[in-house]
């Protein structure tokens, strides 16, 4: 079985990853909670980041909400996916931002996926 992608979380901040010489459908996947993360992710060359907590969660007492959100996505070219917090009531919030999708463990754990 070969790999197809990695995921590097908001705590790893090595930039070993930069130089790697890939397979061609590789995938680097990473998240961030604030700009200098995002901007490591980009050194890392990561194609999508998850950004988060984008509402509020119980892990988590700070969050960015929709304006805080997009002001970060900005500031990047990287595809951004929302991520902490997302619920049925405010689904419809995630269209306002510049996310290209979501991800929500904790609802697709008590919701399955649909």
């Amino acid at each position: 079985m070969l790999l197809d992608g990695v995921y590097i979380p908001a705590f790893n901040k090595s930039l070993i990853y930069k130089n790697l010489s890939l397979p061609h459908k590789f995938k680097i996947i990473g998240s961030a909670h604030n700009i200098p993360e995002i901007k490591i992710k980009e050194k890392q060359n990561c194609e999508e980041i998850f950004l988060s907590p984008i509402f509020k969660t119980d892990k988590h007492k700070s969050y960015l909400n929709i304006l805080k959100f997009n002001l970060q996505a900005i500031e990047t070219n990287k595809k951004i996916i929302a991520l902490g917090g997302i619920n049925f009531n405010n689904l419809k919030k995630i269209k306002l931002t510049k996310s290209i999708g979501i991800a929500s463990i904790s609802w697709i754990k008590k919701n399955g996926l649909k």
